[in-house]
């Protein structure tokens, strides 16, 4: 952690407060209060997983054995257990006996939320309802869906328009069910069209419903990459800000990308800077595991997330 004059000069913070009329006292925080809470996503443990060096059942205990009390699970590692309510009571059980809190279902391989044939768009809005209720059973508070359409990613402004007018038409019926149920669906900037800030914001418009929302990873923003042709990368630190008026939930990765297809170090003072300075106190889920260190990765992050929450209490309130 730099020290506090640096950070100031670095993020503006203190000219932005002191045009506010606001002193530090005002900022201050009591010792129990936390900025915003730490969550492991499981796909940081996913080569464990795949590779069945792990089971699923034992993620809670395992993230509450590493320091985590909070989990995000993904549907592909429970993915015939979506109406298995025994399985389900049995990872419920776990996690609420190690006192962990289930955040959220990340679900994939489930269809395409804005495919061009209606019968399609809304079979996969059907898919899609039964991890709605496993979430709702579990105790979670949302599920995270991907923004796929007709063409992930394509340079044609007109398919720009019409993916994003679909998806949102298909995320709108998701969440008119999921309301009946009291939980959100995100959508992550998860590749192609859904790594541009400004085409997702614009689904989250266009959807218009409060049940929808982003859940902005940091190192989600590439959009394009192919052999021997341009990466195409969307500026982290930008999209996160645009995405995060609708967050429902925040992906922390240790890189971030430029505008220009480049990946460098996340930031975090300046990252969680911009996801405070939006009001977003939630939960900030871990996604990255190193190979052959997996878990000795995953504590390094929230040992820096822990020391950045405490490096920023003088600056923000919950």
């Amino acid at each position: 952690m730099h020290n506090r004059r640096d950070f100031i000069k670095k993020t503006g913070l203190a000219t932005a407060f002191l045009g506010l009329g606001l002193g530090g006292q005002a900022f201050s925080l009591t010792a129990r209060e936390e900025l915003f809470k730490i969550s492991l996503a499981q796909w940081s443990v996913n080569k464990l997983l795949f590779s069945k060096q792990m089971d699923n059942l034992d993620f809670a205990i395992l993230a509450k054995k590493h320091g985590i009390s909070a989990v995000e699970y993904v549907n592909q590692f429970f993915m015939d257990k979506a109406k298995d309510t025994s399985y389900l009571t049995e990872m419920k059980t776990r996690a609420e006996g190690e006192g962990v809190t289930s955040v959220l279902i990340m679900c994939d391989n489930e269809g395409k939320l804005g495919a061009r044939d209606e019968s399609e768009r809304m079979q996969t809005v059907e898919n899609h309802k039964k991890w709605v209720e496993a979430a709702k059973f579990l105790g979670c508070h949302s599920i995270r869906v991907n923004g796929y359409s007709f063409a992930k990613y394509s340079a044609d402004k007109k398919d720009f328009e019409e993916s994003k007018k679909l998806v949102a038409d298909g995320l709108r019926s998701l969440c008119e069910f999921a309301d009946t149920m009291d939980i959100n669906v995100m959508i992550e900037n998860h590749g192609g069209f859904s790594s541009n800030a400004n085409w997702l914001t614009g689904v989250m418009k266009a959807a218009d419903h409060p049940r929808a929302g982003t859940l902005p990873d940091f190192g989600n923003f590439l959009m394009y990459s192919n052999e021997g042709e341009k990466t195409l990368s969307y500026e982290s630190y930008k999209g996160v800000k645009q995405l995060m008026p609708y967050a429902k939930g925040v992906s922390v990765k240790p890189t971030v990308w430029d505008g220009k297809g480049n990946q460098s170090q996340l930031d975090y003072e300046k990252m969680m800077s911009i996801v405070l300075k939006a009001g977003y106190h939630g939960y900030c889920g871990i996604e990255h595991g190193e190979q052959g260190r997996i878990w000795e990765s995953i504590v390094e992050i929230r040992e820096e997330l822990e020391a950045t929450e405490k490096a920023l209490r003088d600056f923000f309130s919950v």
